[in-house]
């Protein structure tokens, strides 16, 4: 699989490329069943549903890999966490992490209960061109953290981080929590037939430095780590947002790391050299324009020539970009770094 040679930096004959979120709103195949379903969580529980939605982007846009359609706030979910999605609002949690005594009544069992998405796995990698690679992934400790406190998504992040400053240590607990189950969880995915993982750590860049990697990025590491000594040709890949100029201390056991799009990526490849292959990092929003995703593409390319790579954007894939542009970038991608 050229993904999984790019992720272990080995020759390619192109730079492979996907995109986060590329299974989702901008294609009508997805609208469609959308619409049939009514309930974004009733199709990330249905395996059948999953399955479809996580190749289509492969069909569509012939990406070489496939992420699996899930998301992030499942596995809190099946802590015991009442999960809702409302209008305008997005995911809502309908009970907190408060105190300890709400740790407590987490369920250990949550990696069990999310078997739906290991179906899901299966079913995909039975119909995916064996030459894809299917990425399974989980959020990052931090990430879900502040999503099980904070309720929803926040600005200020200020319940989540009055904790940090005022107590620590039940923090450290619920992350340590949410670290095993994580494992469990991307354990479960690989034994499934996902053939890497990628953690995402979407709120990384609400802590400053020294929090950051108290609070996320030693428990990523941690996570890297075991899935490593478990599964050593599997590849990990850590994405953090808004860290860009945390990097100099962002080492670990993993193989890949995604660079966000407000980080440059000559930046980016100046502290880590070739250590790990770096995904990404064009601008989401250039894909509105041919001739900016080819301006990005062309420099991207200049810079992470003869160097470990893989293209993405710098986030997720916006729902109102056409699909044809998203058609563009992909084969764009092969067509420079073939030459």
């Amino acid at each position: 699989m050229i993904f999984i040679d790019a992720c272990f930096g080995k020759k390619t004959p192109y730079t492979p490329v996907w995109m986060m979120r590329q299974a989702g709103r901008y294609l009508p195949e997805y609208m469609e069943i959308r619409k049939k379903v009514g309930n974004f969580l009733d199709m990330t529980k249905n395996p059948e549903i999953a399955a479809e939605v996580t190749i289509q982007p492969v069909r569509r846009l012939n990406v070489d890999a496939a992420i699996l359609f899930s998301d992030i706030l499942n596995l809190p979910m099946e802590m015991g966490l009442p999960l809702r999605f409302e209008k305008g609002v997005g995911p809502v949690f309908e009970k907190t992490i408060d105190n300890e005594e709400d740790i407590e009544k987490l369920d250990s069992n949550a990696d069990k209960k999310i078997s739906y998405v290991y179906e899901a796995v299966k079913l995909i990698r039975a119909e995916l061109d064996r030459e894809k690679a299917l990425i399974g992934f989980a959020g990052s400790p931090w990430t879900i953290a502040t999503y099980m406190v904070e309720g929803r998504g926040s600005k200020q992040y200020a319940k989540i981080k009055k904790i940090v400053y005022t107590n620590p240590m039940m923090l450290h607990r619920l992350l340590a929590f949410n670290t095993k189950e994580t494992i469990e969880y991307l354990s479960s995915q690989i034994e499934a037939g996902a053939n890497a993982v990628m953690v995402f750590d979407s709120w990384g860049g609400a802590l400053e430095r020294d929090k950051f990697f108290e609070f996320s990025w030693n428990y990523m590491k941690t996570i890297a780590k075991e899935i490593k000594e478990k599964y050593p040709d599997v590849p990990v890949i850590l994405f953090s947002k808004g860290v860009g100029l945390y990097m100099s201390d962002m080492d670990g056991e993993f193989d890949v790391l995604g660079v966000d799009w407000n980080t440059p990526i000559d930046y980016a490849l100046g502290i880590f050299k070739d250590n790990y292959t770096l995904q990404g990092n064009m601008e989401p929003t250039r894909l509105y324009s041919k001739s900016a995703t080819k301006e990005a593409v062309e420099k991207i390319a200049s810079v992470m020539k003869g160097h470990r790579h893989i293209f993405n954007l710098g986030h997720g894939i916006l729902p109102d970009v056409p699909v044809e542009n998203a058609k563009y970038f992909v084969d764009l991608c092969k067509e420079i770094t073939a030459k």
